[in-house]
């Protein structure tokens, strides 16, 4: 299964450690389903019960956090803690939860993701005050907003998962470009930038 970061457009580093080893690349693009809001709804419950006051933020991330666009049938969560690198926080909590650690990368923003068994759910795990969480919202909100954006990103996705691809970092790169398009798209329209859903319910 990919652990391709689809928000961010990158693919872990060569300097990453992939719990399991290398996987074959799986590039399947489904029609949306309003069944991915309530997968997050149900995960967001369970990691934020796991995890409690370590839980900073939780968010639904990627293109299945965007209704109406087409996706891979992988529904990321997007889990804020005060300090990614230090596991002791959170792994044991999320492995008792049920996810098990796929992909640890210290060079990367201290990046760490988790998965369910079922590979259906990717949890990617950022400290407070890191870039990449910025950029995981805006391209998510900007899609959400924006259906010339949302339709031409779903034509380059389809158009990707139809060609065959060795490895993912390729499949990343040849969405990077349109991926920093939308991003900048969101800063110029929406300076004030996105909100971090909180971990708890208030």
């Amino acid at each position: 299964m990919p652990e391709d970061k689809e928000c961010v457009g990158q693919e872990p580093a060569p300097e990453a450690e992939l719990i399991g080893g290398v996987e074959a690349p799986a590039i399947i693009v489904v029609p949306y389903r309003q069944e991915w809001t309530k997968a997050f709804g149900r995960h967001r419950e369970r990691i934020a019960a796991a995890l409690g006051a370590e839980a900073v933020g939780i968010d639904h991330i990627g293109s299945t956090a965007v209704p109406g666009l087409a996706a891979k049938p992988i529904v990321d969560i997007l889990l804020v803690v005060a300090d990614s690198a230090d596991e002791d926080s959170y792994l044991p909590a999320m492995e008792r939860a049920g996810y098990a650690l796929r992909v640890r990368e210290p060079d990367f923003e201290e990046h760490r993701m988790f998965r369910t068994p079922e590979r259906d759910v990717h949890v990617h795990v950022l400290s407070v005050g890191s870039p990449e969480i910025e950029r995981y919202l805006r391209l998510r909100d900007a899609l959400r907003a924006a259906p010339f954006l949302r339709a031409r990103y779903q034509a380059l996705k389809q158009n990707l998962a139809a060609q065959h691809w060795q490895d993912m970092n390729a499949y990343a790169q040849a969405k990077s470009k349109m991926i920093e398009t939308i991003i900048q798209w969101s800063r110029r329209t929406d300076p004030g930038g996105p909100q971090l859903a909180p971990g708890a319910k208030g």
